[in-house]
Order: structure tokens, then sequence, then C-alpha cells
């Protein structure tokens, strides 16, 4: 089997339960946060839509520096409705998709860079980034929206199975 079809089958699964969670995300709500160091719920949920774009840049690029010297650093946004996040999300997950589907194995055996400043902050194959900072990272921010969801008394779905706010 392919690596590509591995990632796959994971990649539609974990978006699929994803956006379930990111619909679930009440407007009005995005400045609200569990605690002053935590991300806000508006933050987090556009950071959740994000994530999957990642795919196409591990594969279309050598490395990321999220504070090049002289340039621009990385400047996280917020998408403030929830038909705005759900319409970025599908969109990111559309363009990963077609980013795996497209990915040799070869590809995935090639080294990618993460950099700070223009320091290197760690290199791994684009696999190992694929899995830990895609997928690994989609599910890790989708529990944390669990909680903060839960802490605002919004039902949440399953992810695995049932949740406790559903019928079995």
């Amino acid at each position: 089997m392919a690596l590509n079809d591995l990632l796959l089958t994971e990649f539609d699964t974990e978006t699929a339960t994803t956006r379930r969670m990111l619909e679930r995300v009440p407007d009005g709500k995005t400045g609200w946060q569990p605690h002053p160091r935590s991300m806000t719920l508006g933050r987090l949920a556009t950071h959740l839509a994000e994530i999957p774009a990642w795919i196409g840049r591990v594969l279309s690029q050598s490395e990321f520096d999220i504070a090049p010297p002289g340039g621009p650093p990385y400047n996280p946004r917020v998408v403030e409705t929830t038909a705005e996040r759900l319409a970025l999300f599908d969109k990111n997950v559309a363009e990963g998709r077609r980013a795996l589907v497209a990915a040799g194995d070869a590809e995935f055996t090639r080294p990618w860079t993460f950099r700070r400043g223009g320091q290197t902050v760690w290199a791994k194959p684009r696999y190992e980034v694929l899995r830990s900072m895609a997928m690994n990272h989609l599910v890790h921010h989708r529990a944390q929206l669990g909680v903060y969801l839960r802490l605002n008394e919004v039902p949440i779905p399953g992810s695995y199975g049932p949740s406790a706010d559903e019928k079995r």
C-alpha cells in the first residue's frame, strides 16, 4: 500500500470528525478563553481550520520559517463566524487531500525543516511532519476545542464513538 493511501484514510476520518466539532462553535464567543495563557475560542477554532492546509505546504516546500529574518512573522488570525470558518476548513481539507493524492512515496522521505528567525528548530522527513504536525496536531487541538465547548455548555459530538451528549 502506498504511503499516501495510509495517510488519506486517516486524513478523511479525522477531518470529518473535526468538521463536526467546528460546526458546534458558537458565533459571538470568539474572544472567550478558559485561562489568560490559553488561546481564545476563535483563535483555536481558526487554527483547526488552518491545519489541513499545512499538508500542501509540507509537500510543496522544503521549509517554513515562522519569523523569517527581514520578513514579516506568521500572524495568527481569527475567523469570526462558524460559516466562514467552515468554508476555510473545507477549502483547506480539499487542498490538503489533493496534495496527498498527488504525492508519491519518495515525497514522504524528503526532509522538511521548521525554522524560527532563520534558526532550525527541527528537520524531519515529510512523512513524520505530516503525522505529527498535521494529523496529531489536528487531533490534539480538536480535543482542546471539545473542552472549550464543554465549558461553554455546548453539546459535543463523538470522536471515536458517541459522546456523553449523544443518544446511544
